[in-house]
């Protein structure tokens, strides 16, 4: 952990998504140890996690996992064996031949219209008569929507990285995934929102964008949680923060077609990641593209 924040710079949120898969594991596996652990053990590991029941949400009992899921424990564990091998720690890699599990996309990952429109309508009605929150709220979900930022980028966000004189906002690469910073053209309707909740939290000290409402400082990622939850209770739409991303992303391609202009404002490393979000565009919106084509048309 220390060498993956302090040596790699790797991102906070992604070291804790190491740590918390690990105490699992460890949870899971209180008898694991250098000696035994090996291909067997992990699939000892995964069959655990499929078949054992948990709570989620309101007293809901589920049993099994996501494809989706058991890639995401797989690339972290992946990550610390690596450099457990590295480091002559462990002979050989558990995962050596054990075959990552290629999730499924199936499930549409963007929000709809109507959708946005419930949860919009949601911020602005409950908001526990605090202007603060009204406005705060509302600048965060037009910044996910018209921004595609990703959780950890919006909360990281500064005062100082919004540039009114230029309409474009800074995300820096000390807070992306990619560690590049990158230059974001700023939405009119946006622009709007952010003059008008930066006059609100003018007296706030702390130099980021989204602050808490009970005291001087930034957003907590519970405090981020716990909005979500609210506002998913009361529009009554189950969403993640993360569909934003989709949704700005699915509604750029729709608007300008051009997959190299979205892979910069995503961030992406490489075309390869920007195209995984092709696989939600709605058969509706490729029809036009299918109806275009004709027999005296063809190459």
């Amino acid at each position: 952990m220390y060498e993956s924040e302090f040596v790699r710079k790797v991102r906070k949120e992604t070291i804790r998504g190491y740590a918390n898969t690990f105490f699992l594991f460890r949870r899971l596996m209180p008898n694991i140890s250098l000696s035994n652990l090996n291909a067997n053990s992990i699939i000892e590991f995964f069959k655990i996690l499929q078949e054992r029941e948990r709570v989620v949400g309101k007293g809901i009992r589920k049993i099994g996992i996501k494809k989706s899921t058991i890639a995401s424990y797989w690339s972290k564990l992946h990550c610390f064996f690596e450099w457990l091998k590295t480091n002559n720690h462990l002979k050989t890699d558990p995962f050596d031949n054990l075959p990552y599990p290629t999730p499924n996309y199936d499930d549409r990952k963007f929000l709809r219209k109507e959708e946005v429109e419930k949860i919009m309508t949601a911020i602005h009605i409950h908001h526990d008569n605090n202007i603060l929150l009204l406005k705060r709220n509302l600048t965060l979900f037009h910044l996910l929507l018209f921004c595609g930022l990703r959780k950890e980028e919006l909360m990281s966000l500064q005062v100082r990285d919004i540039d009114f004189e230029r309409n474009c906002l800074t995300v820096r690469g000390d807070t992306s995934k990619s560690g590049k910073s990158r230059q974001l053209p700023l939405h009119s309707s946006l622009v709007m929102y952010l003059k008008d909740y930066l006059q609100e939290r003018k007296k706030y000290n702390t130099p980021f964008l989204v602050v808490s409402s009970k005291q001087d400082e930034k957003l907590s990622i519970d405090g981020l949680k716990h909005l979500v939850q609210k506002i998913r209770y009361h529009s009554g739409i189950s969403f993640h923060v993360h569909q934003f991303r989709h949704t700005f992303a699915v509604n750029f391609l729709k608007s300008s077609n051009n997959i190299a202009k979205l892979k910069q404002l995503l961030g992406h490393k490489s075309i390869s990641m920007t195209l995984i979000y092709l696989r939600c565009l709605p058969t509706d919106e490729l029809r036009g593209d299918i109806e275009s084509m004709s027999i005296d048309k063809l190459i």
